[in-house]
Order: C-alpha cells, then sequence, then structure tokens
C-alpha cells in the first residue's frame, strides 16, 4: 500500500483519527481545566440611581456562583447612553428602560421589574382626567432618571391631545413633594416606580402625610390604547392597595401604563449563549433578593408579545420552551458536536488515502510496463539508445527500491521484481560490459 511518512497507509488512517480523538479530548480537557474566565462588559445605568445598584449586588452575586464568569462595568451618564453603548457594539449586556432610545439591535435577555407611571393627586382632587392637567403645575421627584420621566409624562400628555407645554413641571425631593401640593404649588405628581418600595409609594406617603387624608392614582383606563401607540409603554392592572394598605391606594384595582427595566443584549450574540445568560439570571434570583429587594421582581420575557420594541432573543426564546436539558440530552449534543466533525474527518482521510493509493498503483503499473518495453527493444537499440535506456532502467530501479524500503510500493513486489529482471538480462545482453544492476533484495 502507498504510504506517507514511511507508515504504511491503514496504519496511517488509524494513527490519524485516532491522534484526532487524543487531540479533541487533550483541547476539551484544557478548556475545562485552565480556560481563561469569561468577561462580558456590562453597563451600569445612570449613576447614583437603583439600577447601578442592582448592578453591583447582580455581579457580586453572579461572580460567586459562577467563578468563571467575570464582568467589566462600564459606566455610562444615562439611560441613552446605556443604549447607545450597546447599539454600538461597546458592552455584551445593557441595562434599557423600554421608553428610552431601545437600541436598534438589542433584543431581551430578562425584565428586571416593571415600573408604574402614577399620576397622584391630592385628596378631593377635582382632576378625573389627564386631559384636565393642562394650564397645571405637576412636581416630579429629583433623581437620575428625571428628565426621562418628564419625557414619559409627555407622551401620556400627547395620548390625550395636551401640549406638553401646557404642563408646567417642578423638580423637586420626595420629602418636598407632600408641603407643594399641599400649598397649591403643584396640582398633582407624577411618579414612575415598582408595585411595592420606590417612588411611587413614597410619594403617595409624602403626599399623605402633607394633606393628613388619603391621595388618588388616576385610573388610566386607556393604558391598552397609550401603549399601542407608544410601543415602549405596557398596559398594567394596578391591583387596589398597591401603594398604601391602609387606606388602600388606590381604593380599587385600576389600570395604568409602565415602562420596564430590562437587560438587553445584541441580536448578534449566539443563541446558546443568550440562553445561558438567562438560565443562570433566572436561577441565582433566590440568592439576589437575599441581597437586595430589587431582584424580586426579576421575571421572563414573554416571547409571544406582539410587536415589543425590544423582541425576545431567539436564544432566550428557545430556553423558556424547551427548559433545562437532560444530562443525556446536553452529552448528545457534545457527541454531535464532537463525533460529526471526526468523522467528516476520517471519511475525508479514507477517501484521500484512497485516491493517493489509486494514484500510486497506476504509477507502479505504468514502470512495469516501461520495464517490458525497455526489454522488448533493447535487442534492437542503437549503442546510443541502450545508455539512455540503462540511464532509465538505473532511474526506475532506484525508484522502486526507495518504495520498498518505505514499505508504500502501490503493486505486487514479485511483478516488480520479474519487471527489473526482465529488462535487466536484456540490457546486459545486448552490452556485457555495462554496470551490473542487482534485483531488489529479497525478490530473486
Amino acid at each position: 500500500m502507498f504510504g506517507l511518512f514511511g507508515f504504511r497507509l491503514p496504519h496511517l488512517a488509524t494513527m490519524l483519527i485516532g491522534g484526532g480523538f487524543l487531540l479533541v479530548a487533550l483541547i476539551l480537557g484544557a478548556l475545562y481545566l485552565r480556560s481563561p474566565q469569561a468577561t462580558l462588559r456590562i453597563t451600569t445605568g445612570p449613576a447614583g440611581g437603583i439600577a447601578q445598584r442592582f448592578i453591583s449586588a447582580f455581579v457580586a452575586t453572579t461572580e460567586a456562583v459562577h467563578p468563571r464568569i467575570r464582568f467589566e462595568i462600564v459606566p455610562v451618564t444615562d439611560l441613552r447612553a446605556s443604549s447607545k453603548a450597546l447599539e454600538h457594539f461597546k458592552v455584551n449586556i445593557a441595562i434599557v428602560r423600554s421608553d428610552v432610545a431601545p437600541p436598534s439591535n438589542g433584543q431581551s435577555l430578562v425584565i428586571l421589574r416593571r415600573d408604574v407611571m402614577s399620576i397622584v393627586l391630592p385628596p378631593a382632587s377635582q382632576i378625573k382626567s389627564a386631559t384636565q392637567l393642562s394650564g397645571k403645575t405637576v412636581a416630579i421627584p429629583v433623581g437620575p432618571v428625571q428628565e426621562e420621566n418628564s419625557h414619559a409624562l409627555d407622551l401620556i400628555l400627547t395620548y390625550f391631545n395636551v401640549p406638553s407645554e401646557a404642563v408646567k413641571r417642578v423638580f423637586l425631593p420626595i420629602s418636598e413633594i407632600g408641603a407643594a401640593v399641599q400649598n397649591k404649588r403643584a396640582a398633582a405628581a407624577f411618579a414612575v416606580g415598582p408595585i411595592g418600595p420606590g417612588d411611587v409609594v413614597d410619594v403617595v406617603a409624602a403626599i399623605a402625610r402633607a394633606t393628613k387624608g388619603t391621595p388618588v392614582i388616576l385610573n388610566l383606563d386607556e393604558g391598552d390604547a397609550i401603549s399601542a401607540r407608544f410601543p415602549g409603554f405596557a398596559e398594567i392592572d394596578i391591583p387596589k392597595g398597591a401603594f398604601k394598605a391602609r387606606p388602600a391606594i388606590p381604593a380599587d384595582d385600576i389600570k395604568g401604563v409602565a415602562v420596564s427595566y430590562r437587560f438587553v443584549v445584541p441580536d448578534r450574540m449566539p443563541n446558546a449563549v443568550a440562553g445561558l445568560l438567562v438560565r443562570s439570571i433566572l436561577k441565582i434570583k433566590a440568592k439576589l433578593m437575599a441581597v437586595t429587594p430589587l431582584a424580586n421582581q426579576i421575571e421572563a420575557p414573554d416571547p409571544d408579545e406582539k410587536n415589543p420594541v425590544l423582541p425576545v432573543h431567539p436564544g432566550v426564546a428557545a430556553y423558556l420552551s424547551s427548559g433545562d436539558q437532560s444530562f443525556f440530552d446536553a452529552a448528545q449534543t457534545y457527541l454531535y458536536a464532537i463525533g460529526i466533525p471526526l468523522s467528516l474527518i476520517g471519511s475525508a482521510i479514507a477517501v484521500i488515502s484512497g485516491l493517493l493509493s489509486n494514484r500510486r498503483m497506476r504509477d507502479d503499473q505504468q514502470r512495469i510496463f516501461r520495464l517490458l518495453v525497455i526489454a522488448d527493444e533493447a535487442s534492437k537499440a542503437s549503442s546510443t539508445e541502450l545508455e539512455a535506456m540503462e540511464r532509465e532502467f538505473k532511474a526506475i530501479v532506484a525508484t522502486c527500491v526507495g518504495e520498498l524500503a518505505e514499505g508504500s510500493s502501490g503493486t505486487d513486489q514479485a511483478a516488480v521484481s520479474l519487471a527489473i529482471e526482465h529488462a535487466r538480462r536484456s540490457i546486459e545482453a545486448r552490452s556485457p560490459n555495462a554496470d551490473r544492476v542487482q534485483s531488489i533484495p529479497g525478490t530473486n
């Protein structure tokens, strides 16, 4: 059989395939034992905001649970900058508020929380609709996202055909909002926060203390239509007593509009990576809640949401639909991932080996045929032609001896030996004084 680097072909193919499996095993072992830690770049959210505090807790908890994962925190000035960082591929994960410049290439990984946009009215307020805010002053809590909240109010007013400039804004610390409402400096307050501890609860409490009464949350029955017009918003049901238990605020179940804070990843992130990330986040939720109450509202996004401004990443959707794979399924996946390429490599080696073997056999057959031609023509060749035949004969013998020494001859050695001996005798018969060429050792 034809050989390569001195090995017989069947042995060579076996060694290559076996070596391939060994190499893959060594690589996988090295990756597992000594692989570098994966580093993910993540935005912080606005400085001093609740998003920044949550990110700090999230990073510490995740790195403790997954020591091979490291996060590189990328500070940003505001939520808009956070979205731009993802859009320009400067980070792998960005914290994004659904109504603030959502990145064009962003897809949802997980929903961190939903914040209700609440118009809080003092007791006995005559305002029954958002249209009646025209010509009034609204107090907005001071904070890192006060401008974003003011813009959200603009959109709600736009839906009700109230020009944004028709409603004056004053930005105040929450501790001063109650007095501002009591003293008629503001007719209402606009707060954005979760159902539970947050700005809305604090504003309600401040107005209740200052007025010594029960504030009212304006019911937005048009929440579904508002969210349809502004995709960054979503309708939300606000249960009775969501912001204060006694007396209950709101007094009954009402409708409202909410925005969501999300971890968003680029749409080009591999599905497997996105699936692993969302799995990890949902698995460590309980540990996160022990560190920060901000984690209790983490939830998986809805893959069936209609016309989402931040669609669910396909890898997340796949994980949510299939759940955790069993060990067998995971092992089978790795088997296919490793076994199929190795099978293809083995098949390719076999095909190439066959082609090379056939080519070598054809070469040997051509040499045998040429030796027979030399033997036939030597009897009638001129002295010049005979010298050329001798040189060609010696070159053929040298090639055959070299292949035999390597164990790579592609033809039966007996046939080669007979052809060489026949040609040698024919040449010597015409040239008795010519250098005698020995037969291939071991073939006489």
